[in-house]
């Protein structure tokens, strides 16, 4: 039985990943538990650790004896992160040179990191966006998640240890709070509020499965090696108009669709298309996020 370190493992992406793991490996989670404790399903597999990336002796003593690390931790919601933009870049910074000086330390495999599709920024691409594609990070979360994506590469050049970065497309599902659109429109939905559209509603986006999420770093941990970037996405894209109209209709919720400013704090998240090229996924795991967004609403519902 294979021993996997998890930061932010009580998180929604974290803890879907932590129980699917635990099922045959022995899961260590490291989280602050600042935004609660998503894990619902525990075993006698899971440890939780209540802690913060940066606390290096930390991370050393829990990652001793770990074939991977995936450091998820981070701060998270826009609405969060446009307030604390130095807290936000120094726990990216901090939290991913502890884990790497602790895989160094302890001769861990491999390290998988979470990074995001809000590396790519404000620029307009035609069609789904690719890993080598010219970015330009727009705020401190994702110049952040970029810097790591760096440092991951020089860090793997140096010490031979495999070092993935997975930029994550919209991901969704159950559990996830209500900081982020899906479980905002759903909620206003059910109790026939109005469903908030920020601008013109005609801003797209690539939402991908918490499912598909976890079983695409499954596969990496068990097929990946070597140094790569990756993009994780279904590669369609749906405007939030009809994201609105859509949870509206799966409800049958009288709510009126009103769309209001963008609040000036939040403008700089703000991106008209986001669609992701999974190409290079596929070819190295034989994998791609695929499940039909209509089914995974429901799942939410």
């Amino acid at each position: 039985m294979k021993k996997i370190l998890i930061t932010g493992g009580a998180g929604f992406i974290g803890s879907h990943l932590v129980e699917y793991l635990s099922k045959k490996n022995k899961v260590y989670v490291i989280d602050t538990l600042l935004h609660k404790n998503k894990l619902q399903n525990y075993n006698r597999n899971i440890r939780l650790i209540k802690g913060d990336v940066r606390d290096y002796d930390l991370v050393k003593y829990y990652s001793k004896n770990c074939n991977s690390i995936f450091h998820l931790a981070a701060i998270l919601g826009v609405d969060v992160v446009s307030e604390k933009n130095l807290e936000t870049m120094d726990c990216e910074y901090e939290g991913l040179k502890n884990i790497c000086r602790a895989a160094k330390k302890n001769k861990v495999n491999k390290l998988i990191y979470s990074s995001s599709s809000g590396v790519y920024g404000k620029l307009k691409y035609r069609g789904n966006v690719k890993e080598n594609a010219t970015i330009q990070p727009a705020s401190a979360y994702s110049m952040a998640k970029r810097s790591c994506e760096i440092y991951l590469k020089y860090f793997y050049l140096e010490t031979r240890i495999s070092s993935i970065a997975v930029r994550l497309f919209n991901v969704y599902g159950p559990r996830q709070d209500e900081r982020m659109v899906i479980p905002r429109f759903i909620n206003q939905a059910k109790l026939n509020l109005p469903i908030t559209v920020y601008g013109n509603g005609k801003q797209t986006r690539d939402f991908t499965d918490i499912y598909d999420c976890v079983k695409v770093f499954d596969l990496i941990e068990k097929k990946v090696k070597g140094c790569h970037i990756l993009n994780s996405s279904r590669g369609i894209d749906m405007s939030v108009n009809d994201l609105a109209k859509m949870i509206k209709q799966k409800i049958g919720s009288k709510s009126k669709i009103k769309h209001i400013k963008v609040p000036k704090k939040l403008e700089e998240f703000q991106v008209m298309k986001r669609s992701g090229n999974s190409t290079k996924l596929k070819k190295l795991i034989n994998y791609k996020p695929l499940t039909n967004f209509s089914d995974g609403l429901k799942k939410i519902i």
